[in-house]
């Protein structure tokens, strides 16, 4: 009964914009990992959220995600408010993380099938959605070799199959390419575009590549020590600094040439990002 009162709540707050964030702050102890953040992200747009190590991006995605409780601030997600409606925001959400999210004991067919029950996909339509995505993605011919034979680009390719299975509104790529080779990544971004143009989803992305970025997003924020530092499109910002700029320069502007010792994080976030790498071969 409470899960209806919430659809039809939701239901009653539609938003032309896919993500809004009004004065977010959040804090573990003393330590503010994102500051006063607000940010508006239309509904289409293919949207990079860049910053060092220790920026704020990844806890700025898991408030948005539900995966933390909101401390101050409000987020909703097409009209959905991520405090009193994160079931409703859920099924609109497919989220590929930096770890590996696959389970190399399984098939391919079986691990986006447990995900399809994860998202409560109708047990009627799921068998015919894990054969969309996994056909999407080309993997049908390899659907049910086991995970652990992939290459690193089967398996980021198999994970964007896994949050595509509900059909979400907002897909969120938190550097989902990272320690593939140019090859595979240019395969990762060549589904996601694809499908983005073919289903009108809205995308959030992170990475530490910026001709990704150039390439890919209509609009980026550039995030330092939890605060917004800029927002533009690619070619504006990089416009606006110099007819011989590039987007890196736009990076070491807004976000300096480093990190300090005094962004916590970091180096968990850089361990994080190796141990991913490896994994990834």
């Amino acid at each position: 009964m409470i899960f209806r009162r919430e659809k039809a709540a939701a239901r009653a707050r539609p938003s032309r914009n896919a993500l809004e964030l009004s004065h977010v702050t959040y804090r573990f102890g003393d330590y503010t990992a994102v500051n006063d953040l607000s940010l508006v992200i239309e509904a289409g747009e293919c949207f990079g959220l860049l910053g060092p190590n220790g920026a704020g991006k990844t806890t700025t995605i898991r408030l948005l995600n539900t995966l933390l409780p909101l401390q101050d601030g409000d987020v909703g997600i097409f009209g959905y408010d991520v405090r009193t409606q994160a079931m409703s925001v859920r099924r609109l959400l497919g989220y590929v993380p930096q770890q590996l999210s696959i389970e190399g004991a399984l098939t391919a067919r079986e691990n986006v099938s447990w995900f399809a029950r994860l998202y409560d996909v109708p047990r009627s339509e799921r068998r015919g959605r894990v054969n969309e995505v996994l056909e999407m993605v080309d993997l049908a011919d390899v659907a049910d070799r086991v995970a652990s034979s992939f290459s690193g680009g089967m398996v980021r390719r198999l994970e964007l199959a896994q949050a595509l299975v509900n059909r979400p509104s907002l897909l969120v790529l938190d550097e989902p390419t990272v320690g593939l080779d140019p090859v595979a990544r240019d395969s990762v971004w060549t589904r996601v575009t694809e499908m983005q143009k073919q289903y009108g989803m809205t995308v959030l992305l992170t990475t530490h590549y910026m001709e990704e970025a150039e390439a890919l997003c209509d609009r980026i924020a550039l995030m330092h020590r939890g605060e917004l530092r800029a927002v533009g499109s690619p070619a504006g910002l990089v416009a606006a600094l110099g007819p011989d700029a590039t987007l890196d320069d736009v990076f070491r502007h807004y976000t300096g040439d480093s990190l300090t010792a005094d962004e916590k994080g970091g180096l968990r976030d850089v361990r994080s990002a190796r141990r991913t790498a490896r994994r990834l071969g």
